[in-house]
């Protein structure tokens, strides 16, 4: 099977993981990044966002690429993740070139960060759509076009791993509490409180430096290696969703387990269909005064926290939750004819 990925490939982001597992299965794995469709001065990429309906710049000229692309290489299947600049007219060209057109929709496509005209068009015009949130799978399939099925995010295994000997729960990077992921409006009172009670937090990820009162515990950007030490020697690791995602998990769901975290998590469905009841292998809360209640119980019980660490690791670790796991069944679908494997 030859197939095309059309995502972004640095380090961390589902496009790499997923080309490092076709390499893993043997696959002939053709990329295009994403990124080339927003190679423009800044300020023309934030005319395009704010004021064209989140229209990368170069949109018509990347769909252009893409289906060239096919007709060079004739790739089986294409697989474009999240909201691919991939517009309407070329998936339909893509189409009638006999390729199985697949979407990995790892972000909301009605949120207010990502809903676009041109973006619902196009997923109208895919073979199938898969998305790691169940909240907005009837809205998928009333599009009308692409058959539309749950498939939860991941670990890669190259990134995301652990060992014993490397929970040291101290070390530059140690502190009460971590949290990885960008500064949405509803994470900032959040983790603010966490701030404002005096535990030490340590924050990476996108914004974080622009509120006075997280701005301390920034971190910035990370690399996943730091990212992987970071977890190894915080005594807790928080997971939020993306409410404006309507997500009910996300990517460090399964990450930060695989790493062997000790993980305070936001109670949501589909956490308890990973992670089983409350104490098996996380601790849930459901607001931030039970958030903090429990954070300090952790804090004062490293015996348990040690237990939970193993507990959540196996959680995930247990069941093929790899990305290589993830490519398989949007192969299988697409292979099988995703009218009849996706439902």
């Amino acid at each position: 099977m030859k197939l095309l990925l059309v995502g972004r490939f640095s380090q961390g982001h589902v496009g790499a993981s997923l080309l490092s597992a076709a390499r893993q299965m043997g696959l002939e794995a053709i990329t295009c990044d994403t990124n080339d469709a927003f190679a423009a001065p800044r300020w023309i990429v934030r005319i395009y966002w704010h004021l064209l309906q989140r229209r990368p710049p170069r949109l018509r000229e990347f769909s252009e690429r893409v289906a060239e692309l096919c007709r060079q290489v004739t790739p089986d299947v294409m697989i474009a993740t999240g909201s691919a600049p991939i517009n309407a007219s070329a998936l339909r060209e893509i189409g009638e070139l006999g390729v199985r057109r697949v979407n990995y929709s790892t972000d909301d496509p009605w949120s207010s960060v990502h809903r676009s005209s041109w973006l619902l068009a196009a997923l109208k015009q895919y073979d199938a759509v898969f998305s790691p949130r169940r909240s907005n799978l009837e809205q998928l399939r009333a599009l009308g076009g692409p058959a539309v099925r749950y498939l939860p995010f991941a670990y890669d295994p190259a990134l995301h791993f652990t060992s014993e000997a490397k929970i040291l729960e101290q070390g530059e990077h140690g502190c009460d509490v971590l949290f990885v992921g960008g500064a949405d409006k509803d994470r900032l009172s959040i983790v603010g409180e966490l701030i404002r009670q005096g535990f030490n937090v340590s924050l990476y990820g996108s914004y974080w430096a622009r509120y006075p009162l997280t701005r301390s515990a920034a971190r910035g950007l990370a690399t996943p290696e730091v990212i992987r030490r970071a977890t190894h020697e915080t005594r807790v690791s928080l997971c939020l969703v993306r409410r404006s995602n309507r997500d009910g998990h996300v990517m460090r769901s399964f990450e930060m387990a695989a790493l062997g975290a000790c993980m305070l998590v936001e109670d949501t469905e589909e956490h308890r269909e990973m992670f089983g009841e409350e104490g098996r292998a996380v601790l849930y809360f459901g607001n931030v005064s039970e958030m903090t209640s429990k954070l300090r119980w952790l804090l004062s019980h490293p015996a348990e926290r040690a237990a939970l660490r193993k507990a959540s690791r196996a959680s995930i670790t247990k069941e093929d939750n790899t990305y290589a796991s993830r490519l398989a069944s949007m192969l299988e679908s697409a292979s099988l004819g995703a009218s009849t494997a996706c439902g």
